[in-house]
């Protein structure tokens, strides 16, 4: 399996954007995205809107959090 960084392109609040994820986060963005019953889209534009930093990073860093407050809860 080949777990390198892929680019990934979806239309978030109306505009074309690509993202670089290993396909393991863009799985577990998928998965998070059906959990919380929302687009994928709309999961990435809530991402969107609160990073502070590149996107991708943000992607990582929220599944990160979100994986390790449901290990404590």
């Amino acid at each position: 399996m080949n777990a390198g960084p892929r680019k990934y392109s979806l239309t978030i609040q109306g505009h074309a954007t690509s993202l670089t994820l290993e396909p393991i986060f863009w799985q577990a963005l998928n998965e998070a995205a059906a959990a919380e019953g929302k687009s994928l889209a709309a999961m990435v534009a809530d991402i969107d809107e609160a990073r502070t930093t590149n996107l991708s990073s943000a992607i990582r860093v929220w599944l990160f959090e979100r994986a390790r407050a449901q290990s404590v809860g």
